[in-house]
């Protein structure tokens, strides 16, 4: 088992540091944030606290960027504009897919019977599962799992490397795709073109995570 896990560990390892390149992530860390806690393997580690960081670190970072933006007015609640942006569902269904999560993630779905089974990068998904959409993929857990690891990821990034780091990352890699056109789900409509002549600032959304 150790050397299986060593395995999946060095899987999750050049994942991370693809995705978020040049940044080099620790096993121990790449393991711990792609693990949630529905998984076998949480025993070992999981992702619930550096998601209850990297939650706190999405909200500091996004209110900053709110009182700070010419878009802001005083009918705006704050309150309500973190919580729509910041929902874990969303992050899930439209930040998750921009990172590859979902190929890597560890987590076991919930509410499908005899398919549920766990999943992860050595794990082949039923056929059922890898074709839900919409409100079937919420049913099984999907995007509150893959919020939660997005989550995860900002904790552990903030964490390893530091908030210079996860704030760019923040307006870089995440806050763009939370600019959805004609939905009520994300980022605020009247706050989208302030979000990305930011991310513009820093390099667009490819931009150096490091300086």
């Amino acid at each position: 088992m150790t050397e299986q896990w060593k395995r999946q560990d060095d899987g999750l390892v050049r994942h991370l540091n693809d995705v978020f390149s040049p940044l080099q992530f620790p096993p121990e860390l790449a393991s711990r944030i792609l693990t949630h806690a529905s998984h076998p393997d949480a025993v070992r580690r999981h992702n619930a606290r550096l998601s209850f960081v990297g939650r706190r670190v999405l909200q500091s970072y996004l209110l900053m960027f709110i009182h700070s933006s010419p878009a802001l007015q005083p009918e705006h609640d704050y309150e309500k504009l973190a919580l729509r942006a910041l929902n874990t569902y969303t992050l899930g269904e439209h930040i998750a897919p921009n990172w590859r999560l979902g190929k890597v993630i560890k987590w076991k779905p919930m509410n499908v019977g005899n398919l549920s089974r766990p999943l992860g990068p050595d794990a082949d998904v039923p056929a059922p599962l890898a074709n839900a959409t919409g409100d079937a993929v919420r049913s099984i857990g999907m995007y509150k799992v893959h919020g939660t690891t997005v989550e995860a990821v900002v904790g552990g990034v903030f964490h390893q490397f530091g908030g210079a780091v996860a704030h760019r990352l923040f307006h870089t890699r995440l806050l763009p795709h939370l600019c959805i056109q004609g939905s009520m789900e994300g980022l605020h409509a009247a706050y989208h073109q302030h979000a990305l002549e930011v991310c513009e600032k820093m390099g667009g959304r490819t931009g150096p995570l490091l300086r």
